[in-house]
């Protein structure tokens, strides 16, 4: 049986795109090694499902579509710079959404919950935490390095935009990286 490499995502807008690119770059001037997320491949995850069976790909995509459709569209702002675990042991770099967290969270408890109804994901033990991911960090070493740097832009401004729609995204690991394809949409048309 085939299966697909499954996550559920929003978009941002080509300008918070462009500033955290420019965060990238100012980040890399601390020469440590970060494996830096493209811009064409920058959203804000909601679920990673992992591998899925092809033939419960319809049910997740109109999962996501009735759940799209009770929520209202909603702005969403991306400020801030932070780390996983923490900013003084960075494994992870990302930047924060402030306008819009609530209702990403309100989004992602409704899915999870349709999804494990559904039989279509296991629930993560961490709870869920709004974020752009950045880049990942090559060692302990380069962490050091950002970990120096990391507090100086926690006032970061990414911008802002409207999120009116859910995806649903296969992902291909490349050699270069993973090249995502859109496999479902759900509209936020909810009042």
């Amino acid at each position: 049986m085939a299966r697909t490499r499954t996550f559920i995502a929003v978009e941002i807008s080509a300008d918070i795109r462009d500033n955290a690119v420019a965060l990238q770059e100012s980040l890399a001037k601390t020469g440590a090694e970060v494996r830096w997320v493209t811009p064409d491949s920058m959203h804000v995850t909601l679920l990673f499902l992992g591998e899925v069976d092809d033939r419960e790909l319809h049910v997740i995509c109109r999962a996501v579509k009735d759940v799209a459709a009770s929520e209202p569209p909603f702005p969403l702002r991306v400020s801030g710079v932070g780390a996983f675990p923490n900013v003084r042991h960075p494994k992870i770099l990302w930047a924060g959404i402030t306008d819009g967290a609530d209702e990403l969270k309100r989004l992602y408890d409704k899915l999870e919950a349709k999804l494990l109804d559904l039989g279509c994901y296991r629930k993560e033990e961490r709870g869920y935490t709004p974020h752009l991911t950045l880049g990942r960090v090559k060692s302990e070493a380069d962490g050091f390095a950002l970990a120096k740097e990391l507090p100086k832009r926690l006032a970061w401004d990414g911008g802002r935009t409207v999120v009116d729609e859910v995806l649903v995204f296969a992902s291909v690991l490349e050699e270069d990286g993973p090249v995502y394809t859109v496999l479902g949409r759900g509209e936020l048309t909810g009042r």
